[in-house]
């Protein structure tokens, strides 16, 4: 039995959220977020792009279900989505689990020899 095909497949959601932390600026932008809630401005403090970079990155995590946002006066707060994180953790657990199933049958079945 090989690794691959004990292991689930990955929804179209599940990649979104993988697709989205798989660039460099917003995987910093997130693991900021996950200090605490800030505002597009305090987020784009530091970073190698503009403001409206911040905020189209922002809108990929929120696509992705990673962050979500609140207005407060005339400014946005992003924080982490809970749900989305949680999602995003349930799956990689399964990932893993699948994973190391697979490669502990893989290793216990008895060598074939070859002719």
């Amino acid at each position: 039995m090989s690794v691959s095909s004990t292991l689930r497949c990955v929804t179209t959601d599940q990649l979104a959220a993988w697709s989205a932390l798989g660039d460099r600026t917003r995987r910093t932008i997130f693991e900021r977020l996950t200090v605490r809630p800030y505002p597009v401005g305090e987020l784009a403090e530091g970073l190698p792009v503009s403001r409206p970079a911040v905020s189209q990155h922002l809108k990929v995590l929120k696509d992705a279900g990673l962050v979500v946002d609140q207005p407060v006066g005339n400014r946005r707060i992003y924080a982490i989505n809970p749900v989305g994180l949680g999602e995003l953790r349930a799956e990689l657990d399964r990932f893993w689990t699948n994973a190391l199933i697979s490669y502990k049958a893989a290793v216990e079945q008895p060598d074939k020899e070859e002719p």
